[in-house]
This record gives structure tokens, C-alpha cells and sequence, in this order.
């Protein structure tokens, strides 16, 4: 007789997003059979999405992977693990022999944000593979953030947090929390905690070039053009400085540059922003009064502001205003979590936080933190000469729907003579790899989100257990399938040579290092653990045995210990950026623009590409279309519905149209992550799913100069009526 499993009811963070919400996932037999909120969740407080349900639509997904695959032509064929580990790390390793480390390129994509054991193993990995061609996601998205954090706060870990629940005046550029429920600022419950900021009196003020789903919470929205976040926040910083509302005799004991801030923010009046921007001269004025003028306040900043041309600057610049203002490291202001794990010492031990070290081969531009921008990577596959990428490896990466000229990076992906996905779907950029090596799903494995807790606007803490056992009982978490190839690259580099040769023996013995072994020691030896000797302190046993999580309190004054300066000091005028003035000034000046720009836009219903293939969150109406102000369409003599032909430098895609006032005049949006088209055989959702590509129009040339981050908001487009089906 079969055994019958008993019904559990699992309590689990979601993994999809930054917003950590909990959720009650009931097993019968084995199978999940309902997925909905966790009310006794300390911390999303029974907040959910339609993501967290639909992640049980991707385990059970009859097109993820989940055996290891070898391509030989157009053929797909499943091998055993072993097979397949050895012969990645033995093509990757022939390719290294003959032509260089460099010679093999690195993508880590978004998921592995949300995975610890990805984390855990990545920078070992990488420092085994030894290459200078590494890339990640960083640099579509969050660079501009962690580099303005590196130079003001001596720390690319210590980015400061609006403390939502005790601000009265939240001002917000360039984000929608309603749809991403947060980035770089962990809510949780993101409709909660953002509707308590006006129930007790406070107020939400949004710029934004769309009227995002995010305006509809707030007490005001104001258009303003993509691009243009830095001047208005230092026409902001010129009423601040002109009211005296900005103390330098007091800030000039924890803080630098307050008078080189002030110098700079007097040329930027707001008569002088207004037509650059968008933004009329009495609104900046009465955001920078009411801002002044709130007990507590807070400024914030997304995707938005960190892929436009002046990304650096304007990540600066939000933290700047929260600091002169005396809204930073208090209550209600912008402050540092507290997580259990202390992140920035473990990143201190495994990445080197420099700047321009080395540049990309081709263009020059330089590396930060290890990484080299992503919108190189095509030119040095097809480049030849000494450091031309020939082999290749993405964890959980499909850069050609992520990375700028998507177009052209997977026909470069085309030459590649070896590339090794490790990754669970044959999506758009993993149908040119020659070996896939599928991970387990999330609900296969455990979960602890190691990045997001020290992004939280509450300190908390809470270990995920496995939900389900994989069906294939040979299969493997990321922690090891890098961990192997790892060894068979020459030893995995955990920051001591003496532990790295002792890992070594021990692998060829058959024994493994644990990713939960790892993070026990980093739970207790964090701001809260036990070190061994103390009871009271928290271990990874502990926080085991609190499924719904441990609540730890609200934020508390913090920067005295974070801010790792030379001096201990803020820098709030960082040379590096200061020098990006005068081109910011230029930008101000009239000249002849685009007739469109073109920015991305996101839906609560996707994350990125890969849960595109959930048929829950992609059925109804085609949500892919361009939008465009009705005045526009109107001089265009567009209607609702019609088929138009988008074009930039770099290519054309189709849509349909949707005339609307929720977007600025002069600027158009087109979601990011869709344009399965070629990929309807194996993700046989996605594919029947309507929406080009964004990123066949974004331009693989068009960065910012700083860091080469790309320039996904304000891409120059045409428009044109099109006979054709998008």
C-alpha cells in the first residue's frame, strides 16, 4: 500500500520580489494544494501579490527543466549530472587553457538576489573562475545606487531607507511601489504601509513620467522628463539653501561638502530646470517647503532615476537632500536597517568595492565592484583579440530580453564556443547555450532572503523551509552545481587561503561545505547572534523554529557604526560626481530633442521575463502596449488599438497602441521583459503571450559615462503608423 504524506500548512517567504511577503502553502500528499497569505507574518503583515501564488504555476510547469540538457546542432538531449558538470567545467576549462581566463564571461541575472545559496556560492565561484568578463544586473538597475552609497557613505552596502512608518512627508522620484512592492526598500505591506503615511497625516508626493499605479496612493503626482531627476532635485537643494533650511555650522560635524553642495545647487534655480524638466518653478518650491517644513521626511528614488543618463547623480543627490535636511539616521527619515546577517561584512570579505581597476577591452568602460557593464558584453564576444569572451556562463540570467541591444547579444551569443546556462527554462538567451544545468525550484529548497532583510523598513528575521521535495531526486540547488564547478575550476575562494586548501582536500574526499552551515555562523556572529556564548542570541536553530518570523524592531540611529569614510564623515559633494556638473549643465540648455522618448514601465502581474510562462499572471488583456499622451496620438492621428512601428539607433519593434493622459506629452512606455516570439515551443505560455521587446530598442551604446550603466529611461524613438501585427 502507498503511503499517504499528512497535509501541512508551510509558512514561506515569497521569493519572487524585494517585498518578502509571507505566505500559507498547504501540501496534501506531497502536492501543493493552496497557496494564499500568511496572516501571521511578522513582518508583510498578510500582504500578497498575485506572484506568490503563482509560483506554484512554475514548479509545476510542464516546461521547466529539470534534468541537465546538452544541445548538439538544433538537438536538445537529457544527460545525467555528473556527465553534465564535468563536461561544463571541462569546455569551459579547455577554452581558459587556451586563451586566457578572460576569455570566459560571467552573468549573474536578478533571481539570484532572492536565493542565499546563489549568493553564498557566487563570489567563491567567481574568484575560481578567475575571469575579468564578469557582468550582472546590477548595471541595468542598481550600480548608480550602491556607487553614490560607496562614495557619500564609504560603503556600496550602506544604502539608507525611507522609514515609511514613522515619516510625514514621503517625496518620491522615479518609483512605483505598487507594482514592484519596493526596491531597495523592503515594505512588505506595501498598501498598508504607504496608505498609514496619509491616515496619520502625512503626505506622498511622486515625479514620475507616467502616472503610475503608485500616483493613485499619493497626494500628488508631477510629470517630469526622463533624465531630468538630478537638476530637479538640485533646483530642490537651491530652495533648501535659500529658505536656511540647511545648518552647515551642525552638519558640519558628521558631514562633508555641505558648502560645495550649496555652491553647486545655487546655478540650478528652478526658472532654470523648468523647461528641461518639466517641472513648473512654484512646484519645486512648494515641494522644498513642505519637505523642509515636515517633522520628519524622507526622499526616495528607484529604477527611475538610477537608468537615465545622470543615474550617479541623481542616487546622490536623494541621499543628499535626506542628509542636509537632518532627515538622515533618525526616525522618520532615511536610516540603515539592522538584519541578521551583517551584509556589508560579508561583501567586504568577498568583493573588492573599487572603481576603474580595468575597463572593457573594446569601449574602456570601467569596472565597479568586479563587474564590467552588461552592455559591453556583445562587442566582446565578437571582437576578436587576447580577452575576447569565447566561453560563457549565466546563473539565472536572460540578458537578451534584460540588456540593451538585446538584438545584437544574441547574435553574438551565436558564436560563443562554449556556453553553460544554469538556469531552468529553455528561454530566449539559454537556446544558444550547449549545456543547460536546471536548479531546483524555489519551493524545492530553502530559503533566507540574505540581500532583502537589510533592505527592510523593519528589521526582521525568517528562514523559509523547503515546501516540496524535488520529483527528481538527483537534482541540485545552485549552491552546489557552483560549488562543483567551482572545485573543478581549481578550488572554491572563501577569503583564507588556509580555508580555501581545506576545502579542497575535503571536497575530494566527498565531503561538501553547507550553505546553512555558512549561514548559521553568519546569523550568529550578526548585530543579534549568540557567538556561541550567548543564550539570549540569536542562531540559525532559532530562527528555525519561528516560522512566521522574528520581528526586531523598528530602525534605530545607526550611522556612527555605517558610515565607513576615511573621516567617518557623509561626503555629500563626492568628487567623482561633482565633476558630472558641467554635463549636467548642458543638458538644461535649449536644443532640438527627440520627438519620443521611451521609457519602461512595470506591471504588478510580471517580475522581469521568467514568470511570463504563469499562465495566471499573463491572461487577460495584452498589457505590452504603448502608451502615449492623447495629444500625441492625436497630432500622430493614432486611435486606441492601432499597430505602430517603434524605431531607434539599434532596431524596430510593433505594438498597439493606448492613447492616454497618464504619461507625460513627448515620452512613450513599453514594458520590460516581454518578446517571447521566438521561444514558443519551449515556453509555450510566454510565446503565445503579445509584446515585443523592449531591449531590441534600448541602445547597447547609449550609457551613462560614470559607470556605463545603461540608459533604459529616455531612449530617442520614432513612431509610425504600421499596416502590421505587433
Amino acid at each position: 500500500m502507498q503511503s499517504v504524506i499528512p497535509r501541512t500548512v508551510v509558512s514561506r517567504t515569497c521569493s519572487v520580489c524585494e517585498a518578502m511577503c509571507g505566505l500559507s502553502i498547504t501540501v496534501d500528499n506531497g502536492r501543493i494544494t493552496d497557496v494564499r497569505a500568511d496572516k501571521e507574518d511578522v513582518f508583510s503583515r498578510g500582504h500578497i501579490c498575485p506572484k506568490g501564488p503563482a509560483m506554484r504555476e512554475v514548479l509545476e510547469d510542464p516546461d521547466r527543466i529539470r534534468r541537465p540538457m546538452r544541445r548538439t546542432g538544433d538537438t536538445w538531449k537529457e544527460i545525467g549530472w555528473t556527465e553534465a558538470i564535468d563536461e561544463a567545467a571541462s569546455r569551459l576549462g579547455e577554452i581558459r587553457a587556451k586563451h586566457g581566463r578572460d576569455a570566459v564571461g560571467l552573468y549573474s541575472g536578478n533571481p539570484t538576489a532572492h536565493n542565499h545559496g546563489a549568493i553564498l556560492a557566487t563570489p567563491g565561484f567567481t574568484k575560481a573562475l578567475g575571469t575579468r568578463n564578469r557582468f550582472d544586473a546590477n548595471s541595468q538597475d542598481a550600480n548608480p545606487k550602491l556607487f553614490s552609497s560607496m562614495l557619500m557613505f564609504g560603503d556600496l552596502a550602506a544604502i539608507p531607507i525611507p522609514d515609511v512608518d514613522r515619516t510625514d512627508y514621503f517625496l518620491v522620484l522615479g518609483a512605483n511601489p505598487a507594482a514592484s512592492m519596493g526596491s531597495l526598500m523592503t515594505l512588505g505591506d506595501v498598501r498598508g504601509r504607504l496608505g498609514d503615511v496619509r491616515t496619520r497625516g502625512g503626505k506622498i508626493v511622486l515625479f514620475d513620467p507616467r502616472r503610475t499605479e503608485t500616483a493613485d496612493w499619493c497626494d500628488a503626482h508631477h510629470f517630469v522628463r526622463p533624465g531630468g531627476d538630478a537638476a530637479l532635485l538640485l533646483a530642490i537643494l537651491h530652495e533648501l539653501y535659500a529658505m536656511k533650511r540647511v545648518d552647515e555650522a551642525t552638519l558640519g560635524k558628521t558631514v562633508r561638502g555641505v558648502r560645495e553642495l550649496g555652491e553647486i545647487a545655487a546655478k540650478f534655480s528652478p526658472e532654470r530646470v523648468t523647461e528641461a524638466t518639466g517641472v513648473a518653478p512654484d512646484v519645486i518650491r512648494t515641494v522644498a517647503r513642505d519637505f523642509a517644513s515636515a517633522a520628519r521626511a524622507v526622499c526616495y528614488g528607484r529604477v527611475g532615476t538610477c537608468q537615465n543618463e545622470f543615474g550617479p547623480v541623481a542616487s546622490w543627490l536623494l541621499d543628499a537632500v535626506n542628509v542636509v535636511t537632518g532627515n538622515f539616521d533618525r526616525p522618520g527619515g532615511a536610516m540603515f536597517p539592522r538584519p541578521a546577517v551583517n551584509v556589508s561584512s560579508i561583501a567586504k570579505k568577498f568583493i573588492d568595492a573599487r572603481y576603474d581597476r580595468w575597463r572593457s577591452r573594446v569601449r574602456g568602460l570601467p569596472e565597479f565592484a568586479g563587474q564590467l557593464p552588461a552592455a559591453v558584453m556583445a562587442e566582446e564576444m565578437e571582437t576578436p583579440g587576447e580577452g575576447q569572451i569565447r566561453g560563457f556562463i549565466t546563473i539565472a540570467g536572460n540578458p537578451v530580453l534584460s540588456v540593451p541591444n538585446g538584438e545584437r547579444l544574441s547574435r553574438a551569443m551565436e558564436s560563443l564556443e562554449t556556453y553553460v546556462a544554469i538556469d531552468y527554462y529553455l528561454n530566449e538567451t539559454t537556446r544558444h547555450a550547449h549545456l543547460i544545468l536546471p536548479p531546483v525550484h524555489a519551493l524545492e529548497r530553502a530559503h533566507y532572503d540574505l540581500i532583502f532583510h537589510a533592505f527592510t523598513v523593519r528589521n526582521s528575521v525568517k528562514y523559509s523551509e523547503p515546501v516540496v521535495a524535488p520529483i527528481d531526486g538527483e537534482a541540485r540547488d545552485d549552491f552546489a552545481i557552483l560549488y562543483e564547478l567551482g572545485m573543478r575550476f581549481g578550488g572554491m575562494r572563501f577569503g583564507n587561503p588556509a580555508l580555501d586548501r581545506a576545502a579542497k582536500a575535503a571536497w575530494k574526499l566527498g565531503w561538501r561545505v553547507s550553505q546553512d552551515t555558512m549561514l548559521d555562523l553568519a546569523i550568529r556572529f550578526g548585530p543579534y547572534g549568540d557567538r556561541f556564548v550567548k543564550p539570549s542570541g540569536l542562531n540559525l536553530k532559532k530562527v528555525r523554529a519561528k516560522p512566521h518570523g522574528i520581528d526586531l524592531g523598528p530602525m534605530m540611529p545607526s550611522a556612527r557604526d555605517r558610515v565607513k569614510t576615511k573621516d567617518g564623515r557623509v561626503d555629500v559633494a563626492p568628487a567623482l560626481l561633482t565633476r558630472e556638473i558641467p554635463r549636467l549643465v548642458t543638458w538644461l540648455e535649449p536644443r532640438e530633442r527627440a520627438p519620443f522618448v521611451l521609457i519602461g514601465r512595470r506591471h504588478l502581474r510580471t517580475n522581469n521575463s521568467w514568470m511570463h510562462n504563469a499562465r495566471s499572471l499573463v491572461k487577460g488583456p495584452d498589457r505590452a502596449t504603448l502608451l502615449v499622451h492623447v495629444d500625441d496620438a492625436r497630432r500622430l492621428k493614432l486611435t486606441a488599438g492601432q499597430t505602430v512601428r517603434i524605431t531607434s539607433r539599434v532596431g524596430s519593434v510593433t505594438a498597439r497602441v493606448t492613447p492616454t493622459e497618464d504619461i507625460m506629452p513627448g515620452v512613450v512606455s513599453l514594458p520590460h521583459g516581454y518578446g517571447h516570439a521566438t521561444v514558443k515551443d519551449t515556453m509555450r505560455v510566454a510565446g503565445a503571450t503579445p509584446g515585443p521587446n523592449v531591449n531590441a530598442l534600448t541602445d547597447d551604446l547609449y550609457v551613462e559615462p560614470v559607470l556605463g550603466t545603461a540608459v533604459l529611461n529616455g531612449v530617442p524613438v520614432s513612431i509610425e503608423a504600421s499596416g502590421e501585427a505587433p
